[in-house]
């Protein structure tokens, strides 16, 4: 296995892995420092939930230098802000900006409006900044609206979903059981619509740190409903969440026979062939290329 932060990048965002997003509180320097060495495929440094209001200011000077000075390697980078409506908003989107993350998590967006509105604020601080956008999705309005802000990255920096559970359990005043049950619909409808617009989606956090049965449970739920990665809460929930959210051995022995299937002579010009006793189409090569392209991501990690 490659060291923590190394073989794990792609030039092609599609195939970049995010099996693990690590929240890291912004105004905990030690724990800033820490993140460069863990074996998370993506930082999101914290300036919203993890800050106390006295803190925001040198959290986000923290936060900011660091990212600028490029501490992470090649783990993508990641700064969560405060809504704009709050009173660090402006600021730390002026700031993030500047300091050049691979990507801005704007918190509270309900509407298609409000991702529109957070893309003119990026445009307007510096409008050639390679920076992508995701969005936490986090309130009821959200979940309604979710297939109008999922079309608003047809037009703007737009490029992901993270699910806030604790807001959703929250707001709707439900309960958060081991199988998740009344948030299927949300999780459902966010996945639905993030892959039908091309972005990438990321699950909530499971929030009971000395439960690893509860979390390996709760992440291949989360794979199974197609999510492409977790976020977590701390760094002794990275091994589950990298392990269950890699493609498994018997996956990656498959995709590379039906690779070679399709590849064979014999097969020039079929839809449909069988491989390994299954059924297999061109859909399925499509779908075992993207597998392998991931694999090779991550430094051939299988489990």
């Amino acid at each position: 296995m490659d060291k923590p932060g190394e073989g794990r990048v792609t030039n092609n965002p599609e195939y970049r892995p995010r099996r693990s997003c690590l929240y890291m509180p912004g105004a905990n320097s030690r724990a800033i420092d820490k993140a460069s060495s863990l074996d998370t495929d993506v930082v999101i440094l914290d300036l919203e939930d993890a800050v106390s209001p006295e803190l925001k200011e040198s959290a986000r000077d923290a936060v900011c230098v660091a990212v600028s000075e490029k501490r992470f390697g090649s783990r993508e980078v990641v700064i969560r802000i405060n809504s704009l409506d709050t009173p660090w908003g402006r600021s730390d989107l002026k700031r993030a900006v500047q300091a050049g993350p691979d990507i801005l998590l704007a918190p509270k967006v309900s509407t298609a409006a409000d991702a529109e509105q957070l893309n003119a604020a990026i445009d307007a601080i510096d409008a050639s900044a390679r920076i992508s956008l995701w969005v936490m999705i986090e309130t009821p309005l959200a979940v309604l609206n979710i297939a109008e802000i999922a079309a608003a990255a047809k037009h703007t920096r737009l490029a992901g979903f993270v699910l806030g559970t604790n807001d959703l359990v929250k707001d709707m005043r439900s309960h958060m059981t081991p199988d998740r049950a009344s948030f299927q619909t949300a999780l459902q409808l966010s996945v639905t619509a993030a892959r039908a617009y091309g972005l990438v989606a990321i699950d909530g956090v499971f929030n009971d740190i000395s439960d690893a049965k509860g979390l390996e449970s709760e992440c291949s739920q989360g794979r199974n409903l197609g999510f492409d990665g977790k976020t977590l809460i701390h760094p002794s929930q990275l091994e589950i969440c990298n392990r269950v959210f890699s493609p498994t051995a018997d996956e990656i022995a498959q995709a590379r026979d039906v690779i070679l299937a399709f590849e064979d002579e014999a097969n020039a010009g079929k839809g449909v062939i069988k491989v390994n006793g299954k059924m297999t189409e061109l859909l399925h090569l499509e779908e075992a290329k993207r597998l392998i392209n991931i694999v090779e991501a991550i430094g051939g990690v299988a489990n």
